[in-house]
């Protein structure tokens, strides 16, 4: 450990303060950005998030020492956000659309944590996230509403069948590298949407209606939580079921940047070559990073049909996939933090912009340059592997 790690780590005392600190404030802004409409305020908020932003650029100090902390209090990290998140719907005031904006932000997530695996941990371009995102809420879709089989086991078979799609598309880029392997995942995202679009068995550009919410021990999904006498809104139950998901994600993630096969995903990203001199099988290692993606996103994809209840082709095109893409970008490529932080931004911010009308996505686009701009690296860049002795 180098002298500036060194002068960065904090006592448990205090590094316990401020792990609790950042996740509370943290939750405080984006209570506050969510539930605010006058402008004037919501403009302080994001001036106070760049602020926050530049000052850690400026300041390696203060952020190895955040990341430290966060590094010494992993369980009382994960725990104390935990209690933040199953509290916040409470505090919502039964705000459907924020509670709406909330559930798709961590679908979004998810997604992000999937093409993380690619994109952030072995530099694999893959722009068709949103067609295995597509996958798997037709595949539930139709097997509930034409067989009518549980939610949860078409969870299960969703993501077979986009993990199976996610190895055929893994084949043709094997033979291509870098841009011609990003072409190669656009191409199989537009023909897929394109089949869909006119496949008369998938709804064609109608789609699917009708399709049912899940069940949990008699509980359908469709109706209110009630806590203690207090009734929250139906959309609290796929709320905590987008939590859990993204929990797992987040173990699943975990395990995995800290096995081999991680290990072997970041000599791919580094150096393809000098990887495969060393004795690892580049090809099953790429072809396993676009297995697991599209089976995260095939998980997104269920719950997301189930939620909504309609699907249509428009909802997984390939503006979806680069909206994923960007996530990982400014969230931070292989930080599983960042790119959960990244999806929240990018899904909320365009929502708020609403009350510029055309000039939404102008503005929305500015600020994501911006962000690029003061931190090139992630809003929580990667970090470097660290072994003891």
């Amino acid at each position: 450990m180098t002298m500036a790690n060194q002068s960065a780590r904090l006592g448990p005392g205090r590094a316990t303060a401020l792990v609790v600190a950042l996740e509370t404030g943290l939750a405080i802004w984006l209570y506050l950005f969510l539930m605010l409409e006058s402008w004037p305020l919501l403009l302080a908020l994001l001036v106070l998030g760049v602020g926050a932003l530049l000052y850690m650029q400026r300041h390696q100090a203060a952020e190895r020492a955040i990341i430290d902390s966060f590094a010494q209090c992993k369980v009382l990290s994960m725990v104390w956000m935990s209690v933040l998140v199953l509290v916040f719907p409470f505090l919502l005031q039964g705000n459907t659309y924020v509670l709406h904006l909330l559930v798709i932000s961590q679908l979004y997530a998810v997604l992000a944590l999937a093409l993380n695996f690619q994109l952030g941990s072995a530099n694999i371009p893959n722009f068709a996230t949103g067609a295995s995102y597509g996958i798997g809420a037709y595949t539930s879709a139709l097997l509930a509403l034409h067989w009518g089989i549980s939610f949860w086991w078409c969870l299960l078979a969703s993501a077979m069948v986009a993990t199976l799609f996610g190895f055929l598309l893994g084949i043709p880029c094997m033979r291509t590298r870098n841009s011609y392997l990003a072409l190669v995942t656009i191409a199989f995202g537009i023909v897929l949407q394109q089949l869909i679009n006119n496949f008369s068995w998938t709804g064609g550009p109608n789609g699917l209606v009708g399709i049912p919410a899940p069940t949990l021990f008699d509980h359908s999904f469709a109706d209110p939580i009630v806590v203690f006498g207090h009734s929250l809104p139906s959309q609290v139950n796929f709320y905590l079921l987008a939590f859990a998901l993204i929990v797992v994600s987040v173990i699943v993630a975990r395990l995995l940047h800290n096995s081999r096969v991680g290990l072997a995903w970041n000599a791919l990203r580094t150096d393809e070559l000098a990887a495969s001199a060393q004795g690892i099988n580049v090809t099953w290692y790429k072809m396993l990073a676009f297995a697991v993606d599209a089976f995260m996103a095939a998980f997104a994809g269920t719950i997301y049909a189930s939620y909504v209840t309609y699907i249509s082709p428009d909802n997984f095109t390939f503006l979806v996939s680069v909206t994923i893409m960007t996530m990982v970008i400014v969230g931070g490529m292989d930080n599983v933090l960042g790119v959960i932080l990244g999806a929240f931004l990018l899904t909320v911010l365009p929502e708020k912009f609403r009350i510029f009308s055309d000039y939404r996505l102008l503005i929305y686009a500015a600020v994501v340059i911006l962000m690029l701009i003061v931190r090139p690296q992630g809003l929580i860049p990667k970090q470097l592997r660290r072994y003891k002795g």
